[in-house]
């Protein structure tokens, strides 16, 4: 039990070294208002004047103080030479001459044997870390004292709570101390040591109050009524020292603390013990046993000696888990660059093989938030190509007159007696001029979805490749050159496959069959015609009648004014024009439909041998060729300040944790109970 509180000292200094507590260690916190008496119970303590005075707010940092019990000098001066019982290397503190010493982490090798000193040094370090005018700074001062007459203990002393900003305080120094205070408190591996005066109401104390917002069940508080010996006369604090008047569970300890007289007359802590006892004896003499300050030494060193035995298990799990939590940060990070050749080799093979199964759907890190890679691809094909391919009207932007125009247009100046296969040609290539622009859009979103594959392959995939940044530029500037330079050659193929189609109309296609059906028409027409010529005649005279009024114009469909007297804007075709326009019509859509069909199926197969396919295969081979270059391997495997540092950091926490664990596994089960 005795080396369970040296062993969290250990701790403490294991993880200091780095600068970062990043474990809640077992300690006591002591907490109380301004002018409270701390420093002189922490004083009683450690049995030594070195802790700053004066009016006001003394105490601006937190001081972390480790008491470390050792042997007398005389008894070190004999194991140094050799003689007596050979100790453990760290109570031996070989090179101290001196009866009691401290040492602060801020001047590391130097060994204050005047206490004096070391309250000069207390207020340096404080103004050098918050300033001279009062205001307070949550950097803690860590001290260590060796001494023979103390207990081992780890105490944490913070700025009294005070309600009036003094000086050139902040206004705000209330809010601010309190909000130091809870920092430290709330830890729950932590012991509070709540001081309060006992010529003062118990029922207002600002240290209780703060000690119940975080350890409401009051298991790790205990309260130090201070300055027992200023009472009023004819009071006295025994209620409150029985736990009646307040009960508090690890319990209630009163301490005589010195006078500001015997402070100036410099009245040494010994006699002042004396005295206290001598108090305690004419004014509590049933207490006498369970109050003053060695009582109080000699209760905390136990406390805190079971408090760091119930947190010991916890501790140990944390420290593992954190140690696995490092281990694999570093991992992450890799190894210093020692083959040039075939660190960047490997690093292209790596990405290169991410890129296509990113593509594939082989990934190991798959997305789950929204689709990517070849899964995306694949839905522009079928999702938002197709969609907007079905979505186009075949007979959209045409209307009657527009048709009859283009008939009219076919036949030159001689009416035509059946419907021209020109104006149909004419008709249908501009119907299907239209899907190009769909299918050129289609590259473009695929081409994109490529340029995305190359962040997610970098920030997922390859984690080796964010240790060097000028590499990870270097591939993305290959890819996308790779990407550029297949995207107009792709846009050429999906326009020539456009150009195809439009190059030759096969009016003799299989699926074709309107065709043949509108030509059977045609026939019948023609029959109907040569029988009825009277009819067809009539209807010759009202369409030159309605030619004489007005015809359309080609290019806006309006009639054509020859006379002063005004016509009609536009007319109303005929039987026989709107016949002829339901059977271009016909073709149109029957056409436009097949045509349609094959550019839906034949644009995605083109972009994926044109531009997918094509970046797959020659991924590597580009990579290598681009970047696997002698002159180049220095400058793109140049690691950023950034990751160089965090593996030194994490290297190094690492190694504290290590330790950390072997010391914790030098305490056996069997030492804790």
């Amino acid at each position: 039990m005795e080396t369970l509180i040296p062993t969290i000292n250990r701790l403490q200094e294991v993880f200091l070294t780095l600068g970062a507590e990043i474990i809640q260690l077992p300690q006591i916190v002591v907490v109380g208002s301004q002018s409270s008496g701390k420093s002189s119970v922490l004083e009683s303590l450690v049995g030594r004047d070195f802790l700053p005075r004066g009016s006001g707010i003394v105490t601006r940092r937190p001081l972390v103080l480790q008491l470390v019990n050792v042997p007398p000098l005389q008894e070190r001066l004999k194991i140094e030479n050799g003689n007596g019982i050979k100790q453990n290397a760290q109570n031996s503190y070989p090179g101290v001459k001196a009866e009691e010493w401290g040492t602060f982490l801020h001047c590391k090798n130097q060994i204050f044997t005047d206490f004096q000193e070391i309250r000069r040094e207390i207020e340096a370090e404080t103004e050098r870390g918050s300033g001279d005018n009062k205001g307070i700074s949550p950097e803690p001062i860590y001290l260590k004292i060796f001494s023979p007459k103390v207990l081992n203990l780890t105490l944490v002393d913070l700025p009294g709570i005070t309600k009036v900003p003094v000086g050139d305080q902040p206004k705000d120094i209330e809010a601010q101390v309190q909000e130091m205070i809870l920092s430290f408190i709330s830890n729950p591996n932590c012991l509070i040591l709540a001081v309060s005066p006992a010529n003062s109401d118990l029922a207002t104390s600002d240290a209780l109050k703060l000690a119940r917002e975080v350890d409401p069940d009051g298991r790790r508080t205990l309260l130090v009524v201070s300055k027992l010996d200023l009472m009023d006369a004819g009071t006295d604090a025994l209620e409150v020292l029985l736990g009646r008047v307040i009960p508090v569970r690890l319990g209630i300890i009163g301490v005589v603390n010195r006078s500001q007289y015997d402070i100036n007359t410099q009245k040494s802590l010994e006699d002042s013990m004396k005295d206290e006892q001598a108090f305690l004896q004419r004014h509590y003499p049933s207490l006498v046993s369970r109050a003053g300050s060695r009582y109080l030494a000699k209760t905390l060193s136990r406390l805190l000696m079971h408090h760091i035995r119930d947190c010991l298990p916890d501790l140990k799990t944390r420290v593992t888990v954190l140690s696995a939590q490092y281990q694999a940060r570093l991992n992450s990070y890799g190894q210093p660059v020692e083959d040039h050749s075939a660190t960047l080799l490997q690093i292209v093979t790596k990405f290169a093989s991410d890129y296509c199964n990113t593509i594939e759907g082989t990934a190991r890190h798959i997305q789950t938030s929204e689709l990517c890679g070849g899964a995306r691809i694949c839905y522009i094909f079928h999702e938002t190509f197709g969609r907007t391919l079905q979505s186009i009207d075949p007979l959209a932007g045409l209307t009657g007159l527009d048709i009859l125009t283009a008939i009219r247009n076919a036949t030159g100046p001689r009416p035509a007696l059946f419907v021209p296969e020109v104006s149909f040609e004419l008709l249908v290539k501009r119907q299907i001029k239209r899907l190009e622009e769909p299918s050129l859009r289609c590259v473009e979103l695929v081409h994109e979805e490529l340029q995305r594959i190359i962040q997610h392959c970098s920030s997922f995939s390859t984690q080796e490749l964010l240790r060097f940044p000028k590499l990870h530029d270097s591939i993305v500037e290959v890819v996308t050159g790779l990407l550029r330079k297949r995207l107009p050659i792709t846009n050429e193929m999906v326009h020539h496959l456009v150009a195809i189609e439009l190059a030759y109309i096969n009016t003799k296609h299989p699926d074709f069959t309107d065709a043949a059906q509108v030509s059977a028409s045609v026939n019948s027409q023609q029959a109907e015609a040569l029988d009825g010529g009277k009819r067809w005649k009539n209807e010759k005279v009202t369409e030159e009648k309605a030619a004489a009024a007005g015809f359309g114009s080609p290019s806006k469909g309006q009639a054509i004014n020859l006379l002063d007297t005004a016509v009609p804007v536009s007319r109303k075709l005929s039987s026989r024009e709107q016949r002829d326009c339901e059977v271009i019509q016909r073709l149109i859509k029957s056409y436009f439909l097949i045509v349609r069909k094959s550019i839906q199926d034949s644009v995605p197969k083109t972009v994926m041998h044109f531009l997918v396919n094509y970046v797959k295969e020659h991924l590597q081979s580009e990579l290598v060729g681009q970047l696997y270059k002698q002159p180049l391997l220095q400058e793109l495997l140049i690691e950023s300040q950034d990751t160089a540092q965090q593996r030194t950091e994490v290297a190094q926490m690492l190694e504290a944790l290590k330790k950390a664990n072997n010391i914790i596994s030098e305490i056996r089960e069997t030492h804790l109970w």
